[in-house]
């Protein structure tokens, strides 16, 4: 199983921006991609998964400047929908979903958050900055500077067109 970084990529990668595809699609569609990522798919509530996806979408995008913010309203109020209480499991404290908890499995991608927290991963995540794409996506990068997705397809879109922007404002006759 991949670590909680990589399942938060995932689950906001459902819904891809730039072509409006969301694997989201019904209640089933979410117990299948919980089921797929080791979760529990029991009590999936599809609008509560949603909000919960654009709420983390919204809160990776200050990875970017590493400064202090106010957790968006969509997530808070996804976070207050699922309780977790800390198992000590072997003397190791993890969230887990509450005793009784309905919606278990995004409860478990709620404990991913903390976890990512825990392992010092949570900076690295990221969504591209080129406002067509939003992907989530884990900056591996060693100043952990980077800005997008992909450099050849997002960080060229956007060089090109700061480029065509910059060329514009010269005016025709400019040298090159």
């Amino acid at each position: 199983m991949s670590g909680p970084a990589e399942l938060l990529r995932d689950f906001v990668n459902t819904y891809d921006v730039e072509t409006d595809t969301d694997d989201l699609t019904s209640p089933q569609a979410l117990s299948d991609w919980l089921r797929g990522h080791g979760l529990e798919p029991d009590g999936a509530d599809l609008a509560l998964a949603k909000d919960l996806r654009e709420g983390l979408r919204a809160s990776l995008r200050h990875n970017h400047d590493a400064v202090a913010y106010t957790t968006p309203g969509p997530l808070e109020t996804a976070l207050a929908a699922l309780p977790l209480r800390v198992a000590l499991d072997g003397g190791t404290p993890r969230l887990v979903p509450a005793d009784g908890a309905a919606r278990r499995g995004l409860a478990q991608v709620v404990a991913m958050i903390a976890a990512a927290h825990a392992d010092g991963t949570w900076p690295r995540l990221k969504v591209c900055v080129e406002s067509t794409c939003q992907a989530a996506f884990i900056d591996a990068s060693k100043n952990r500077s980077r800005a997008w997705c992909s450099m050849r397809v997002c960080g060229n879109r956007t060089k090109t067109r700061t480029y065509r922007a910059r060329r514009q404002a010269e005016g025709p006759g400019m040298p090159a």
